[in-house]
C-alpha cells in the first residue's frame, strides 16, 4: 500500500504514522504537513505544505495513493470560533479528498471524526465533524472513524490538558465503546483498507474490533 497521511505531527496522527511504517504491506508512507517531522524512514516522503486548501504543484504527492487517512485536526479550544474550526475541519479534508479523487480515482479517503459526531448536535465542533462526514460521503465514499478517548503520542501541538488528563483515559479501556489507543486507530484503518471498506462510519467499538483483526492478521473479506 501507498499511504498519504494528514496530521502527522498530532497526537492521533502521530501514532498512526507510527503504525502504517511499521506494517510490512505499506512500502511508502507520504505526509503532507506544515512543518518538517522530526524523523526519518526508508518508506517515509514528507512534503511541507503552507496552505492545506490548494494544492498547486503538489499534484504529484497525489498520484498512486491506496489509501489518504485525514487525521489533521484541531481542538475547537484552539481556534478563533466557528469559522476557523470549519476551514480546517470540514474544508481542509474537503480539499484533500478531491485531489485524492484526481490523482487516484481508486484511492480511499479515511476521515478522523469524533464519538457524538451529528448534524443536531448542540455543540459546534460536533456539528462540523458531522457536517464533513456528509460531505465527504456524497464527495467521495469516504470512511468516517468516530474514536471516543484517544490514548495518543504525546504532541507539542495538542493542548496542554489533553496530556495531562491522557493517562486517566486508560480508566475505561476495558469499555470498548469509550477508549482507543491511536495505534488501534492506524491499525483499523490499515484493516479497511485490507477489507476494501467504503462509504462507512466505523464508532469506537468497531475500530478496537478491526483492530483486533489486524493483530490476527483475520479478514472479514469485501465490504
Amino acid at each position: 500500500m501507498t499511504i498519504l497521511l494528514f496530521g502527522a505531527t498530532g497526537s492521533a496522527g502521530g501514532s498512526v504514522l507510527d503504525v502504517c511504517l511499521a506494517s510490512d504491506d505499506v512500502r511508502e508512507v507520504r505526509v503532507m504537513t506544515r512543518r518538517p517531522l522530526a524523523r526519518t524512514h526508508p518508506k517515509l516522503r514528507v512534503a511541507v505544505r503552507a496552505d492545506f486548501n490548494s494544492y498547486s504543484g503538489a499534484e504529484g504527492f497525489f498520484a498512486d495513493v491506496d489509501a489518504c487517512l485525514f487525521c489533521l485536526g484541531k481542538s475547537v479550544q484552539q481556534v478563533s470560533g466557528e469559522a476557523e474550526y470549519r476551514i480546517i475541519t470540514r474544508d481542509f479534508a474537503i480539499a484533500a479528498a478531491r485531489m485524492l479523487q484526481a490523482g487516484s480515482p481508486a484511492g480511499v479517503f479515511h476521515y478522523l471524526s469524533g464519538r457524538g459526531a451529528h448534524l443536531q448536535s448542540r455543540f459546534m465542533w460536533a456539528r462540523v465533524k458531522a457536517e464533513a462526514e456528509r460531505d465527504l460521503l456524497e464527495l467521495c465514499g469516504a470512511v468516517c472513524w468516530r474514536p471516543a478517548a484517544i490514548d495518543g503520542k504525546p504532541s507539542t501541538s495538542e493542548p496542554w490538558l489533553y496530556g495531562t488528563i491522557r493517562p486517566l483515559y486508560r480508566l475505561f479501556s476495558p469499555i470498548r465503546s469509550l477508549y482507543v489507543t491511536g495505534d488501534d486507530i492506524g491499525r483499523a484503518m490499515l484493516q479497511a483498507r485490507r477489507e476494501r471498506v467504503r462509504a462507512s462510519v466505523i464508532e469506537n467499538t468497531e475500530i478496537r474490533a478491526m483492530a483486533d483483526r489486524a493483530k490476527k492478521g483475520v479478514s472479514r473479506g469485501n465490504h
